[in-house]
């Protein structure tokens, strides 16, 4: 998934996972993305400080089936 796919998919109400379902992609309370796992709650920015390249690849992202 691309970066705006991600937001759009976000914005829509979907759950977008990075590599396994433990990672989430969340919006947070001041409006950044951010990669959070939710095993131990680490975080991580979706993008780099130049928020575009992403941290991770556009294949690593998805949408889990119901």
């Amino acid at each position: 998934m691309t970066l705006q796919e991600i937001k759009a998919a976000i914005a829509a109400g979907h759950t977008v996972h990075w590599a396994t379902k433990a990672y989430v992609v969340i919006l947070d309370n001041i409006g950044r993305y951010i990669i959070k796992c939710t095993d131990n709650g680490y975080c991580i920015g979706l993008t780099h400080k130049d928020g575009v390249t992403m941290n991770g690849s556009t294949t690593d992202f998805f949408i889990a089936k119901q």
